[in-house]
């Protein structure tokens, strides 16, 4: 009887033990398949574009030449107000883009009042969608890093070497110089637009010169940006955007009837030498600036991103190396929104 006892007792010790190594197997499977699965993941890429009534056809264009170009996992963000939404969603649910992922987003525009100066020189400057871009961490809640982009612009590089851009410790975001590309000083001086502080800033104002900003610094142009989400909210960046414009519409600080108008120069004060730099290619712009004045075809075939910033855009005619525009563009559905040619 007593070998038999023993007997059982060892069994059961070995049935034990044989449990305890397949469940510490198992959870060491487990733990496994856990820590590979991120490795696993598609990093995905938030990309903002706003969708203005009147130019819709531009971020259709911007969309289509993104998603084109590029095998990343793109998230579109596209901005709009509650009038201009459902046509958007429409374009894109009737034509090829109906693959992308993209959410839509409304912007309410009351969070401007107060805060913007009336100009009549350039009325279209003051479009509540124009600063959709100092929003940025109110719209786009989940992701830590960002991509912003202005309508008028087309992408033919892949978009993830933009994404990829390095912000330096303490950044909240990153811009491209206006000094940065010899090829586009040329452009530059020919149609006699400002690269400079003294463009956008009335340094006649004592608020602006106590800022101790040089008036020869260079600009930047805020029409492609690379934002740390952390960084901004950390630094409160849109309370003190915000700030800058309340004070210029009490003290007309600087206007439209300026290079930049009302959207660029609060940024240019409030991101003076702290901004990251995107690689020069990753924009080329000012081809909106002239009718006229053009840059080699060879130039533009390298670039990374064109945008017709100015006043001549290239649905609109007259406007420059319109070809490589319609390129990306897609007829709407509706055909509501219509590309305007000599011939039209």
């Amino acid at each position: 009887v007593n070998q038999i006892l023993l007997l059982l007792l060892v069994l059961t010790v070995c049935a034990i033990l044989y449990n305890k190594v397949h469940q510490v197997s198992s959870a060491l499977k487990n733990e496994a398949v856990d820590l590979e699965t991120p490795e696993e993941m598609e990093e995905e890429i938030p990309v903002v574009i706003c969708a203005a009534a009147g130019r819709m056809g531009a971020a259709i264009a911007a969309i289509s030449s993104i998603y084109s170009n590029t095998e990343a996992n793109v998230l579109f963000y596209i901005v709009g107000l509650k009038t201009t939404i459902p046509h958007i969603r429409k374009w894109i649910e009737n034509s090829k883009l109906k693959e992308i992922k993209f959410k839509v987003v409304e912007f309410n525009p009351m969070v401007l009042k107060g805060k913007i100066r009336q100009d009549a020189s350039r009325p279209e400057l003051l479009q509540p969608l124009n600063f959709v871009r100092f929003y940025l961490p109110l719209l786009i809640q989940k992701h830590e890093k960002v991509i912003y982009l202005d309508d008028d612009i087309i992408v033919q590089g892949d978009i993830q070497e933009l994404y990829d851009t390095k912000l330096a410790p303490g950044h909240a975001a990153a811009f491209s110089d206006d000094c940065d590309l010899p090829s586009t000083h040329e452009m530059v001086r020919s149609v006699g637009m400002q690269n400079t502080y003294m463009g956008f800033l009335d340094y006649r104002k004592q608020a602006i010169r106590d800022l101790g900003i040089s008036p020869s610094t260079c600009s930047f142009n805020p029409g492609v940006i690379v934002a740390n989400m952390t960084e901004w909210k950390h630094q409160r960046i849109t309370k003190q955007l915000e700030k800058w414009m309340q004070r210029n519409v009490e003290e007309n600080l600087y206007s439209s009837t300026l290079a930049g108008g009302v959207a660029t120069s609060p940024m240019l004060i409030v991101f003076h030498r702290k901004y990251s730099t995107i690689n020069p290619m990753w924009h080329i712009r000012h081809l909106g600036w002239s009718p006229d004045t053009r840059y080699s075809e060879h130039f533009l075939q390298e670039a990374k991103l064109l945008h017709w910033n100015g006043r001549y855009k290239p649905w609109d005619y007259p406007s420059v190396h319109t070809n490589l525009w319609e390129n990306w563009f897609i007829p709407d559905p509706s055909g509501r929104f219509k590309l305007t040619r000599p011939d039209s």
